[in-house]
Formats: structure tokens, sequence, C-alpha cells
């Protein structure tokens, strides 16, 4: 097997089996090649996993900020001298093409050059006080252990976005990726931290089945945080059960993004942006275009021009560097995603261009004459399809761009930057981009969602929010008098 060698979990600072009678097949979802097999953890092994996290936590709060930096740059150097490495897992184990590859390990190194900032950023404040002799000071504290779930879209990026940030802020954690991308959202990220010195028991990784395991992660008594980026139905658990036990949950969740194009927009400069904004990664993204919704009036001339530039996108083996459609990360979702599209023909819309469908690789459609009540309109498709849906004005589109539960992000292209702008601040998502596409991400600004698309931001002073809690302590420097004693 390719990578017969990530078969480990990493518990306590030791590289070992998991505990469980389970053993995963993890495999490319490209040829179906067995990458590995490895046994997971069971509820023992993620009871070990937090108490090593809390015991290494303590000494590490205490580690000066500078040492912290410094391991956290060393991480950096060691990720990025094995760039060719990380590139080719990326294509193997979860059929990223080489221009997803090179993307993903760009925005991970830019958040952890980011996060390297944190440790010299958790500020004391002095406040004054109505009591006389008394001195106020607000300390910005670690919230102690962190349970980071990881998605398999962007594992690499998505799973350590939590963990630095998290390190870099003084905390414990114990990582769990997704089954399916385990070794790029989990074991890699772990080996580059030990390699950068961290200490022994910081971090931790646990692979589970939930089948097995349940709700174990969250709930176990240690973590204070649960960070989760997934899906917006198992968010919504997330919530609940890390509420139950008065938890803090940091959650990026899934997204319904509008890509609005009004009656001035310049055509060819928005096809452009569609057709990145809807096929990056085959579609596999939350920031993705789900909805092209488009004045009436530019409606059949947009539809050719996006057609046209479909037209060009080559699907098939992720590793040949000119495909830009590769597999979709299992069986299932290539079903899911054709049984949306069959059901929005049954709804009335209309299939433009019709792409083949061969194993997990599915080739572009264009779905027109769409309704924005459509089932497909208001489900996160994730997968290389792009739906039309004409509206008639600009109060019409921003109508339909808020009909939908989520709010992550979105998109509008017009001729007029401040028209845009003022359309923008009416649509109701926590990122909108003004005639550039959905996707971007930017590791010192706020990424996080409205409505059903999460709870809390990541990214640059938000991060530090999220991964961190204030401890009031007052010095009372002269005695006080009371009204008894």
């Amino acid at each position: 097997m390719k990578y017969a060698k990530w078969n480990m979990l990493l518990i306590g600072g030791v590289w070992r089996e998991g505990s469980s009678s389970t053993v995963y097949d993890n495999q490319n979802p490209y040829s179906g090649e067995t990458l590995v097999s490895l046994k997971l953890a069971n509820e023992r092994d993620i009871d070990e996993a937090y108490r090593s996290a809390e015991q290494a936590q303590k000494g590490w709060e205490a580690t000066p900020a500078f040492e912290k930096c410094r391991i956290i740059e060393k991480a950096i150097h060691a990720l990025e001298a094995r760039k060719d490495e990380v590139q080719q897992l990326i294509i193997d184990e979860l059929g990223g093409t080489r221009l997803k590859a090179h993307v993903e390990l760009e925005l991970t190194t830019g958040f952890m050059k980011e996060a390297a900032t944190y440790p010299l950023r958790m500020n004391t404040e002095i406040l004054p006080s109505a009591v006389p002799g008394k001195e106020n000071r607000i300390y910005r504290t670690p919230v102690g252990v962190v349970g980071v779930i990881a998605p398999w879209n962007f594992p690499l990026h998505l799973a350590m976005r939590s963990v630095v940030s998290a390190l870099a802020t003084g905390n414990g954690v114990v990582l769990k990726p997704d089954l399916q991308t385990c070794i790029t959202g989990g074991m890699l990220i772990c080996e580059v931290f030990q390699e950068a010195g961290l200490p022994d028991g910081l971090l931790n990784l646990i692979v589970t089945d939930l089948a097995e395991t349940g709700d174990a992660v969250i709930e176990h008594p240690i973590p204070r945080l649960i960070s989760f980026t997934g899906s917006t139905a198992a968010g919504r658990h997330i919530a609940e059960v890390a509420g139950r036990h008065l938890k803090k949950a940091a959650l990026e969740l899934g997204g319904n993004s509008a890509f609005v194009v009004l009656d001035d927009a310049d055509l060819e400069q928005a096809a452009s942006a569609a057709v990145f904004g809807k096929f990056m990664h085959h579609g596999q993204i939350c920031m993705a275009v789900n909805r092209f919704i488009v004045d009436r009036s530019v409606y059949p001339e947009f539809s050719e021009r996006l057609k046209e530039k479909m037209s060009k996108l080559k699907t098939g083996d992720p590793a040949d560097p000119d495909t830009v459609i590769g597999p979709l990360i299992n069986r299932r979702q290539v079903d899911r995603v054709l049984a949306l599209i069959e059901k929005s023909v049954e709804e009335g819309a209309r299939i433009m261009v019709q792409g083949e469908v061969k194993g997990n690789l599915i080739e572009p459609f264009l779905i027109i004459d769409a309704k924005n009540e459509m089932t497909i309109a208001q489900t996160e498709i994730f997968g290389p399809v792009a739906v039309i849906i004409p509206v008639d004005g600009e109060e019409a589109a921003i109508r339909a761009a808020n009909d939908t539960p989520n709010g992550l992000s979105g998109a509008v292209f017009t001729g007029s930057l401040e028209r845009g702008l003022q359309v923008g601040k009416q649509i109701k998502t926590g990122m909108l981009h003004i005639n550039d596409q959905s996707i971007n991400d930017e590791p010192h600004i706020a990424f996080g969602g409205e409505k059903a698309s999460g709870l809390g931001r990541f990214g640059g002073e938000w991060a530090l929010e999220e991964f961190t809690t204030y401890r009031w302590i007052s010095l009372q420097n002269t005695p006080r008098a009371y009204p008894f004693s």
C-alpha cells in the first residue's frame, strides 16, 4: 500500500495503533486503490488523548510567547520543505487537482504564519475601578483543551486552521480528522508539529468511526471548546451536545452561495469568475457558488458564455496538470448529486449541458430555467453542477439570494461598485464579494457565516476571540472600607 506508514494514531506523544477492533481502508477516490489500512480509536483512546492534552497544556500555557512562535515557524518550514509530498498526498487521498493541492498548501501556510503572531497578542489590559485603591486586570487566557473535528474537502487547511490557532493561543488539542482524509487532515499535521519540537502530548490524533464512538469526542468533560467544520446538520447536533455540557462551539458550516449578475455586469468577466467559483475542487467547497441568480435581460448571454467556458474544463485524473475537475470523494456523493439533478428536471428546470458520469467522476452540468424554491437551489450541491435562476430586477435578485437558511459567502457582479456594495449589504451572509467569485479566504480576515452557516469567525483577531477566554483579576492595593465587617 502506497501510504502504509500512515497507520498510527498519536496519543500522549506516542504513535500507536487504535484500540478498536474496526479496521478502516483509506482509498484513493479516483483509482479506488487502498492507500492504507488502520485500526481506529475507541472511547478509551479518546479519553487518553484528552487527558494527555490537559496535562501537557499546563506547561505549554506557561511557555514564553517567543518559544511558541519559534515552534510554529519551524512547523511552517517543515511543511513547506515537504511541498511535493504534501501536494501528491492531496491528489491521492482526496482527489484534488494539482491546482487545488497548490492552493490548499498556500492557504495552510498562510494561516500558520498569521497564527505565529498570536502568542505575542495574548494581551493583558489594566482598567480603572470605582473602588478606591483597586486595580482591575483583564487577562486573555487559553480556554484549556480544544477538540477539533475536521472535514474531508480541504482537510489540511481546515484542520490546521483550528489546530494552529488553538496551539498558538496556549491550548492543548485533540484532533479528529475525517476518516476519508485522515492522513492529510491528521497524521501529516501531527508529524509536522512533532518535527518542529512541540511538547509531547499537547497535540493528539484520534481517527474514529462515529458508529462506535458516537458523541464521545464532544461530551468528554475535558475540552472546553469544540471547533467543527462540516455540514449544517452535523453542526446543529454538535452545538446541541456542546450546549448541554456548557461548552463553547466554533462552527463553520454549509453554504448556499448566491452569485448575483445584475443587468449592467461585465458578462465576460462574470462568466470567468463564475466558472472558477463553481468548479474549483469540483464544487466541493462550502463557499462554492451554489446558485447563479441572473437578471433576465442578460440571462441568455450569460448562460451561453458560461456554457462556452465549461466546455473547456478537462475532467479526469487529478494527477494530470491539465485536469480541472477530478473525482468526488466517494460514490455516495456522486449518487446524491445525480439525484439532485434528476429532481431539478422533475421540478421544471432544463439541462443545458449534460456531463458524463464515470465512476466518481462527474463532468460539468449546467441547469437553466431553475427557480429558487427548487430542491437543487435549496440544497448545498457539493458537486460540479451550475444552476442558473433568472430573475426580474435587482430587488428580486436580493430576495432570491436571501431566500435560504444559509449565509456563508456570495458574490455580486455589476458595472458599478457602489451599486454592488448597496446590493451586497442587503444580502444576509457572513462574506460577500463585489465583482469577484465567492471562494475567498485570507488568514487575517474574519471568516465565517450567518444563519445556518455557522457560529463564530476564524482568522486574525477573530480567531484569538474564538480560542481564548478572559479572566478578571483585581488587586486591592490599599485597605478597603466596607459598610459592615
